[in-house]
């Protein structure tokens, strides 16, 4: 399937919703907005990262941990080309998000209601992580108490996350935002810093 870039009158339509970060927080409900602050990423972030991990036409993206599918929405709407996946283990969020995307017109988004490990990311090509698992650790912001969270699960998921990072090929694309250094697996080389050094890219060697 090859995507091509929206006819006139349908970019004019998608374009109201990326104006601003404001703007596109009104495809979801108020409650969930106010979630954006701590675990959305900004449009402008969204563009960069997408931008590199889209490197060429074709390529599907990973998001870890996608939520209410804020990055996949946006780095479909700024590379039409690519393909966006999204996997989340709250189901409505992911509710929410296939809403959203109905909402804006935008069909190279796939969002994945379950666990992160039970992907098997050979299926993807590039990956956006932002800390998704940090709100396992005591004392930081949960998005519910719905969930079960432990430093064990913390582990578990950084351990799983790691291992299948590391079984993809030389060239594999990683973008993180507000993740630490070690956050990244042996044979990924950082290529490039941004946004006060809060968003990394790597390639892997």
């Amino acid at each position: 399937m090859s995507l091509t870039t929206p006819s006139t009158p349908l970019r004019g339509h998608l374009d109201k919703w990326f104006d601003s970060d404001d703007s596109f927080h009104h495809l979801y409900p108020l409650y969930i907005q106010a979630l954006a602050q701590k675990h959305w990423t900004p449009l402008k972030v969204v563009q960069k990262a997408s931008g590199f991990l889209a490197a060429s036409p074709g390529v599907k993206v990973l998001d870890i941990g996608s939520g209410a599918g804020k990055f996949c929405l946006g780095g479909a709407y700024y590379n039409p080309d690519a393909f966006f996946y999204g996997i989340e283990q709250r189901h409505d969020l992911v509710s929410y998000a296939t809403i959203a995307q109905e909402m804006a017109g935008i069909n190279n988004v796939t969002y994945m209601h379950g666990n992160v490990m039970e992907l098997d990311f050979t299926q993807y090509d590039h990956f956006y992580f932002f800390n998704s698992f940090y709100e396992n650790l005591p004392g930081t912001y949960k998005i519910d108490n719905k969930l079960t969270y432990s430093r064990n699960l913390y582990h578990q998921y950084n351990r799983y996350l790691f291992h299948q990072l590391e079984r993809m090929p030389a060239g594999t694309r990683l973008a993180t935002y507000h993740c630490a250094e070690a956050e990244a697996p042996h044979g990924y080389q950082m290529v490039g810093t941004h946004i006060d050094h809060l968003l990394k890219f790597w390639i892997k060697l």
